[in-house]
Parts: structure tokens; sequence; C-alpha cells
């Protein structure tokens, strides 16, 4: 009998220290989590994608790809997505241009060089929050802060937000501002550059230029795919800045996809509609990365593959 609970009692302490276990116990709470709030509602939603569903309905009517169709057929669709990928394809470029042109400068030998980091991180831990959003919306206002400049330099007051040429402007120069997560990761990659390609240029007779565009940049590439891929699959996701600064105005003008299909499942209460144009986001964002994915060989250097 004492064998019996000895043995019993020694698998039992084989069994909690074994690593694989240890592992799956410390992975539960995200295992979890993902199932209940990612793997399930991702199923769902592609269930009503195909279904003519409301909030508080009990039957979800099935309608086949009957959704999908109406996308092509819906002006604002066509122009949500028009208008986020004008987003997209401006502020995506500027954000990372300026991310890593502030890295550069900051990774120059400094004291207070750990100071400004910090100031610079500032606005991407801030920058989508609803109070930024409001500050951001004063600021190009009709008598806000950047009229007053425009005034004071001879300039004519512009109506930012009630110009449909002009109002995706102010909500890209917002999105560019908070480039405090790109700019860290690029001051990690210059970092790790090796100093001896620096000083074997400047032998070579190199300028800062030439440095820059031919050490630099090629070996900061797989951090800029790293940060192309992250930020656009970002930009496409953008909603707090149109909902809280123009609603979506003026004429659909800030209309950009997530506020679009915010519309149509809480305003409208259309969720087998909003189910259908997430899904086909997700397509096109899949297929955009794809492509950054394929070119990145023509562009992204590896010391491994050279």
């Amino acid at each position: 009998m004492v064998d019996t609970k000895r043995t019993a009692s020694t698998r039992l302490s084989m069994f909690f220290n074994n690593d694989n276990v240890v592992g799956h116990v410390f992975a539960a709470p995200f295992i979890f989590g993902f199932i209940c709030f990612s793997f399930i509602p991702i199923c769902m939603s592609l269930y009503y994608a195909f279904t003519d569903y409301s909030l508080g309905s009990k039957v979800a009517v099935f309608v086949g790809a009957k959704n999908f169709l109406m996308l092509f057929e819906d002006e604002v669709f066509i122009k949500s997505i028009k208008k986020t990928l004008q987003y997209v394809f401006f502020a995506v470029p500027l954000k990372l241009s300026f991310a890593l042109l502030v890295a550069f400068v900051l990774t120059r030998k400094s004291r207070m060089v750990t100071f400004y980091r910090s100031l610079y991180y500032v606005p991407s831990l801030v920058g989508g929050s609803v109070a930024v959003a409001l500050v951001w919306k004063q600021l190009f206002a009709r008598k806000g802060l950047f009229n007053s400049v425009l005034m004071n330099m001879g300039f004519e007051k512009i109506n930012w937000f009630g110009s449909e040429a002009l109002a995706i402007y102010p909500l890209i120069l917002m999105a560019v501002w908070q480039f405090g997560s790109s700019m860290i990761i690029f001051a990690a990659g210059l970092k790790e550059i090796p100093s001896t390609y620096y000083e074997a240029a400047q032998i070579d007779g190199a300028n800062g230029f030439q440095s820059f565009f031919r050490i630099t940049l090629p070996c900061l590439s797989p951090i800029i795919l790293y940060n192309l891929v992250m930020q656009t699959i970002s930009s496409f996701m953008t909603f707090t800045q149109a909902f809280v600064i123009t609603a979506g105005g003026p004429n659909n003008a800030t209309m950009l996809y997530a506020l679009n299909v915010y519309n149509q499942a809480f305003k409208y209460n259309r969720m087998g509609y909003a189910c259908a144009m997430s899904w086909v986001m997700l397509v096109v964002m899949s297929l955009i990365t794809l492509v950054i994915f394929r070119t990145s060989k023509f562009w992204v250097f590896s010391e491994s593959e050279s």
C-alpha cells in the first residue's frame, strides 16, 4: 500500500516537473483568452457574413453571398476603400520616414538621449486616445492654432474639416505624429549596425549621405520591412481619429473603412453586412501584406544571403 502511494506521488511529481506541462500551464490563460475572445468571434463573424443578422434578433437568416454582392453596389463602401487607401498611402511612408529621421538623430552620442527618446515616444502612448483626438480637432478648427499661424504669416484661414479635399490631411498628420513606436524600433536597429562599416566607408572617402544610403538603409532594411507591415496593418484599422474628429464627414470624405464597419454594425444595425465588410478588408490587407513580402526580396538586405 505504501509503495502504491509512493509510486502515485512520484508519477504526479514527474508530471508537474515536466517542462511541457509547465509551459502549457503558463500558456493556458492566453490560450483560453484567444479561443474565447478571438477565435470564436472570428468564426461567428464568418458565419454572420452570410446572413441577414442584426443585433437583438434571435434568428440569423442565411442569405448566401448577398452581403458581399451588395458591397460593390454601395457608394459609401467604395468611397471608404478609396479614402482608406489614400490615408495608408500617405500616412505610412511619412510616419516611417519621420521615425527613421528622429531615430537617426537620437542615436547620436548625447547625455540627454534617453530623455529625448522617452519624450518622443509619448505621442504613441496617448495618440490614439479620445482626449488627444479632441485636442487635435481644436488645433485644426477655424479658430485653431494652425489657422492662427497661417493668418499671422499672411495666408487666409482654411476650413480643414469643411473641405472634402483637405479633411483627410489632419488625420494623416495625426498618424505621422504618432511615430514613437517605430522610432524606438529603428533606434534599436541602428545600434546593431557595426561601426566598422562606417569606419571602412570613411577610409574609402564616403560622405554622410553615401554612408546612409549604402550602409544604414541596407542594414536597416529588415527593420523597415517589419515597421512597414505593422504600420500598414495598423493604418487600415484606424478608427478613433475619424470617429471623434470628423465622424466621417464632410460627405464621407473621411469615412475610413473601420468607421464604416462600425456605422453599419452599430448605427444602422446591419451586423451581417458589417461582418462581410470585415472579411473583405481582411482579404485586402492580406493581399497587400503578401505583396510587401513578395517584393521584399528585391530591397531587403540579409547578411546570410549576401
